[in-house]
């Protein structure tokens, strides 16, 4: 079989490398690819973005089946077009990607179907929204409602920062035209934990729970990233959790859209709060989280491609998808001054050197002979262990081994 894999990122590599375990897979391309998915598949130059371009290399080369990674082009309809030309995909069609590309979509259904989550209002007109700006108290959560590479969530502790958050969104365009909407929410106390689920609009098979640690610096302090790393089980998570959100919020959402004409097939993101009335939903994305597949995967045993083919056949039911029992722990090395900005083309030293831990390159460039850094998250190493402190001591430990100018990471992922 041959598989594209599209995107450039660590989720990508994640992708690449354990879709390259399966004895159904012998050939793979990823487009664009990046420094390190080089060494497990041909890269090929075309932006993820680039529907026409990905459909003509796919008819050339004869690909069985396509995997999105990221989000930008599921939204766009890569799925529909694909389809529509007789072609095998894995991820979501467009109108039900619609349930990361619209936060305000999201909240609605969420609402209209009675799935927990945070009370909200949305606005238009950035007046309005400065005018509500207290309604749910302090500290209150501001979202741009559209796509903005997981960066688009601001809490406010007072009027003040809010009000600037708002101008931020909507009138500076920070996040482009995701800040047409914004989203004003009611802050939530309690404990973060992601649940991916495979699901095929019919049946929805949760996989091993997740937590992201999204702020730039330790203690959680600083902006929001697209995620500085992550542990897998959920410090925080219960498996007698697990019943509770099958039945009040994964089922319901799989349900909700296949009763809106918008069938979702793929993997569903649940963002979730663990709080002391129950799990809510903070956020869904239409794709694996990033870096959450970066510990997932790393967990799965059974065959990812056997899912995939289940999913995109509609026979998720019969498939038994299996777990390794060790957790898992990724932290992502970072350039100096992301989110922000920050400069490129550093080379890496001492990948070679790592003993314990897979390498998965999320912004990398081959250029010379040598692995340059190529963006704000430059690599994302993760590893394996008995316990979380375990997997914890083994990435740490190969981190200390790669270098390159500027190079951050935070030091406290999966210590609370």
């Amino acid at each position: 079989m041959r598989v594209l894999v599209v995107g450039g990122g660590g989720r990508e590599h994640a992708l690449v490398w354990k879709l390259s375990q399966s004895m159904k897979v012998n050939e793979i391309f990823c487009a664009p690819g990046n420094g390190g998915i080089r060494q497990m598949a041909e890269c090929i130059d075309i932006k993820a973005e680039d529907i026409e371009g990905l459909y003509e290399f796919v008819l050339n080369k004869k690909i069985d089946i396509t995997v999105v990674g990221p989000e930008v082009p599921l939204s766009l309809g890569i799925t529909d077009y694909f389809e529509k030309k007789g072609l095998r995909v894995f991820g979501p069609r467009q109108n039900a990607a619609i349930i990361e590309s619209s936060k305000a979509f999201s909240k609605e259904l969420m609402e209209k179907y009675k799935i927990p989550t945070a009370s909200y209002k949305i606005y238009e007109s950035p007046a309005e929204a400065k005018a509500n700006l207290s309604e749910f108290g302090f500290p209150v959560v501001i979202k741009a409602d559209g796509l903005a590479a997981g960066k688009g969530v601001i809490i406010v502790d007072d009027l003040g920062s809010g009000i600037k958050a708002i101008d931020s969104i909507m009138e500076e365009k920070q996040f482009g035209e995701a800040g047409n909407r914004v989203i004003i929410e009611e802050y939530l106390n309690g404990k973060e934990a992601t649940i991916l689920a495979f699901t095929d609009g019919i049946t929805a098979v949760p996989m091993v729970s997740a937590q992201d640690y999204k702020r730039i610096f330790d203690d959680d302090e600083g902006l929001n990233t697209g995620g500085m790393g992550a542990v897998s089980p959920a410090l925080h998570y219960r498996e007698e959790m697990s019943a509770e959100i099958m039945e009040t919020i994964i089922l319901p959402t799989v349900k909700a859209m296949k009763y809106e004409n918008r069938s979702y097939k793929g993997v569903l993101y649940f963002g979730l709060m663990l709080t002391d009335k129950g799990p809510k939903v903070i956020e869904y994305n239409c794709r694996f989280g990033d870096p959450e597949a970066e510990v997932v995967l790393l967990r799965l045993e059974s065959d990812l491609m056997d899912i995939m083919e289940a999913v995109i056949d509609e026979r998720l039911d019969k498939e038994c998808i299996e777990w390794k029992e060790e957790a898992a722990v990724c932290v992502v090395m970072a350039s100096s001054g992301y989110p922000g900005s920050y400069k490129k083309g550093y080379e890496i030293r001492g990948l070679n050197s790592v003993v314990d831990s897979m390498v998965f390159h999320a912004g990398t460039k081959f250029i010379d002979g040598k692995v340059v850094t190529n963006g704000g998250r430059v690599l994302v190493l993760s590893a394996l262990g008995k316990t979380v402190a375990d997997a914890r001591e083994n990435v740490y430990k190969d981190i200390e081994k790669i270098d390159f100018e500027g190079c951050y990471n935070r030091k406290d992922i999966a210590k609370t």
